[in-house]
Order: C-alpha cells, then structure tokens, then sequence
C-alpha cells in the first residue's frame, strides 16, 4: 500500500479542522473516561468469574468431605466480598460519569438503551445481597442448604454483565428505535435495543474471558507459592481447579474471539479496518502483525503476510474487506487511533497464543503423567498468566472503545457531540482528585488482601510463631471459635 496522493491534501484539511473544531473539553473528558474504566475493568473478572469458581471449589469440598477444598472456598469468598465492595465503589463513578461527562449521549439516547444500565444496577443489588447471605452462612447454615444460596450467585454475576454489555453494543450497534423530522429517536422496541446484533458475540466472548481471566489469576497467587517451595494439598488444590477452568476455556475463548471478529467485519466494516488498519477496499488484503498506518495510508515496520487478512475475514483471499477510506475522514479512526487498535488487537491475540500453549502444555501432563507440570518453567508461566490475562482484558477494551472512533453511538452521534459544557480546567482538576482518590482505593484493597494472607499464612502455621494473633481455626460450619496456636494445620489434608 503506497501514499495517495491525490488524497493527501484533503485528508490533512479535514484532520486539521476537526482538532480546530473539537472542544476543549473533550480531552479531559475522554482521558477521565479511559482511566476510570481501565481501573475498574480490573475488577470485573474476579467479580464475573470468582463466585463460579468459588461455588466449584465449595461443591468439591462437600461431594469429597475435603476440609482443604471447604478452606479454600470460604477464603475464596471473603477475597469475593472485598473486591465486590471496591466493584460497587468504582461502578458507581463510572455511572456518574456517564451523566456527567457526557449529558449529550443520555440526554438524547438514554430512553433508548438506559434499560442495560438498569438490568445491571438490579444485577449489582441482588448480588450484593447473595453474597452477604452467603458468607452469614459459612458458619451458621446446613452445609447443603449454604451450598444451594449460593448457587444464584453466577447467575446475578452474568446478569449485571448483560445488561452492561447490551448497553455497549448497543451503542456499537444501535437499533430499535426510529428517528422523527427532528432526529430525535421515536418508537423505541426495547427488545431490539436489548437484543442487537453484537450482543451475542461481545456477550460471550467477554464471559469467558472474565472466566479465563479470574481462573489464571486465582491459579497464579498458588503458583507462586508453588515456585516459593509451598508444595502441599493447600497449595496444590489451589492452583489445580481454577487453572483446570481457564485451561479448558482457553481454546474456546479463542474461537469465540475469531467469531466476534467476524461480526465486526460484517456489522461494523469501518472499525474492522481500523483494527486491521486497511487503507482502502480491496480484495487479497495482507494481514500486518503490529505495524504502524500512516496519515498518507502506507503502513511500516510490523510483519505483513500476503492476503492472510482477506481469508482471516471470509475465508477466502478473493474476500472484500472495506477500508478506512470508504467513509469521509471525520466519520472514521485517524491513522494513530486505528494503530492504537491494531497494535492492542495484536497484543491480545499474542497473549491468548501463549495462554494457549500454556493450556496444552498443562494438559498433556495431566492425560499423560495424571498430574501436574514438573517443570518449574510452567509455574513461571502460570504466575505470568494471570497478570497477562488481565493485558489482554484491557487490550480487548481499547480495541472495541478505540476502534470505533469518532461515535459514542456509532453512526448517530459523535462524542464531540455528547462531551458535556463543563470547562476543559475543571475536568482536568476533577481527573486529579479522582486519581488521588483511586489511588487509595486501589492502595487499600491490596492492603487489605495482603492482611487477610498474612492472617491466613499464620493460621495455617504448624508452629504458631505469632502468637498474639489468635489464629482461628478454620472450620466451614458451626459457631466460630478461637484456639491458641499449636501443630493443626488448617491446609493440610
């Protein structure tokens, strides 16, 4: 792909009249946006995934009479309510911001897709109380019973994320609604603005990432104990059943991905360009392994395959793919933006290569030898993996956020046109006070875990070195009771 030239010129007039025209709020607006998401979409895997993954380590300890298992399931929990109170924090200001930093996007829209929010604010309510309920009844329920109120858990976990996300594509797909003389949205279906295409694909794709994502992380704190020489029952549970859940998934995560890459293709062309930064429509498109697009529609550096991109879409090389430049410059990514994409793109897709080799390598071991890796190079990797995952979360975000540029609602509304009036100073001065504050959100939460490890590593202590912390003696069911520390060992089975 060379320059164009005959382009060019119009291609700069238009960027430079859109950054004339911009407000000067925007870019606060929209760097307050990015941080406070990217923070909170943190959380989200351990708040989707880790009651799951909890209810299969609890359902474990009761069909096996495993103390160990029960152990594991009830720390699990109480590491589950900690992050769901951090959640609740930073969900709520996401939800605020939505009002305030852009009343263009509610004002005119909300009556049409508001309805996600809502599903997922009664989401938010009833897994509250679940949990609550559920760790009230480690100690003062019939186990079975304890075990079946904790069974809705998931499924409030799944219904926040739904209504989130039909809210998303929804606004990557709007639908159900018609416009009047004066643009405004009329006759709104909420079933069709619930149920639009991209809802399935981003549905499950993001499911079963949180559920990959939760499973590596859980997986990697074990690992670590692992490789740090801590080697019993405790340890080795612990890693086993939630990266056996990520390890299956992995594979199926990466279908899935290719299917929703596919609907991008054919619902949304534009950003489906942007992300594989296609200059112009054609046929035979090479498919580019990071590599930057420039302004003039060349492309350099990164590893270009011939055609690849055209059989990746349709699976043929005679495939048409539309490029950037079948729609005007102020309706499409810049060429920074699509590279910003693209490269995010390729770093998830990297990522989840790995994380399925990873897999394979676990399930070898285990069909061949029936039992875990010796290679300490596994638990290298598995310690990786979490924090890896969590990348190619955020890499998965800033693809699906940044490649459909310039729309908030894509096709209707530009975020230009949904920025609110505020001063651009006054939202640089709010995006300071919500880092300081984020900061020590995020500074508690991890003070907080690292408190519960250090209680939970002197309980577990044969020796019971610190005494005047009263470790409790774990047991899952029955009124809670505190012993001095001596030789029982609440990991070992």
């Amino acid at each position: 792909m060379g320059p164009c030239t005959e382009r060019q010129a119009p291609v700069h007039i238009t960027g430079a009249l859109l950054a004339a025209t911009a407000p000067a709020q925007l870019l606060p607006a929209r760097q307050l946006m990015a941080f406070t998401l990217a923070s909170h979409i943190t959380l989200v895997p351990l708040g989707v995934a880790l009651p799951l993954i909890t209810l299969i380590m609890h359902r474990r300890g009761l069909r096996h009479n495993d103390p160990v298992a029960l152990l594991l399931a009830r720390r699990w929990s109480a590491v589950m309510a900690v992050q769901f109170a951090v959640g609740v924090v930073t969900g709520t200001v996401l939800s605020f911001e939505f009002g305030l930093l852009w009343p263009g996007l509610m004002g005119k829209w909300g009556a049409v897709f508001g309805l996600g929010f809502g599903v997922e604010a009664w989401a938010f309510f009833l897994e509250a109380v679940l949990i609550a309920v559920y760790l009230y009844g480690w100690r003062r329920l019939k186990p079975r019973t304890h075990f079946l109120l904790g069974l809705p858990l998931p499924a409030a976990a799944l219904l926040g994320a739904f209504g989130i996300l039909a809210a998303n594509a929804w606004m990557n797909t709007p639908g159900g609604f018609t416009l009047d003389a004066q643009g405004k949205p009329v006759d709104v279906d909420v079933r069709k603005a619930l149920f639009t295409p991209m809802l399935g694909p981003q549905y499950w794709h993001f499911i079963v990432a949180m559920l990959v994502t939760a499973g590596y992380v859980v997986a990697g704190v074990y690992a670590v104990g692992w490789l740090r020489g801590r080697r019993d029952r405790y340890h080795r549970l612990g890693f086993t059943v939630p990266f056996t859940l990520a390890a299956v998934l992995t594979p199926v995560q990466f279908l899935l991905g290719d299917s929703l890459a596919r609907s991008v293709f054919h619902e949304q062309p534009v950003k489906f360009a942007a992300t594989e930064i296609v200059w112009r429509t054609d046929t035979h498109v090479p498919e580019y392994i990071f590599g930057r697009l420039h302004p003039d529609g060349h492309v350099s550096g990164g590893i270009k395959i011939p055609q690849l991109d055209s059989m990746l879409a349709g699976f043929t090389p005679g495939t048409k793919v539309t490029g950037l430049t079948s729609v005007p410059a102020d309706a499409r990514p810049t060429a920074t933006q699509a590279t910003l994409a693209h490269w995010a793109f390729d770093l998830m897709v990297g990522i989840g290569s790995l994380l399925v080799l990873l897999a394979l390598w676990f399930a070898w071991s285990r069909l061949r030898h029936r039992r875990l890796p010796a290679s300490p190079w596994f638990f290298r990797g598995a310690a990786c993996a979490g924090v890896a995952s969590v990348v190619a979360v955020e890499c998965g975000w800033i693809t699906a956020e940044v490649g459909r540029q310039p729309w908030i609602v894509y096709g209707h509304m530009r975020i230009a046109e949904a920025v609110t009036p505020t001063r651009a100073l006054t939202l640089w001065i709010m995006f300071g006070l919500v880092l300081l504050v984020y900061v020590f959100i995020f500074g508690s939460l991890l003070a907080v875990l690292l408190k519960m490890r250090t209680r939970w590593r002197v309980a577990d202590e044969p020796t019971g070195a610190a005494r005047d912390e009263e470790p409790e003696r774990d047991t899952p069911y029955g009124p809670r009771s505190r012993v001095p520390a001596g030789p029982h060992r609440d990991g070992d089975g």
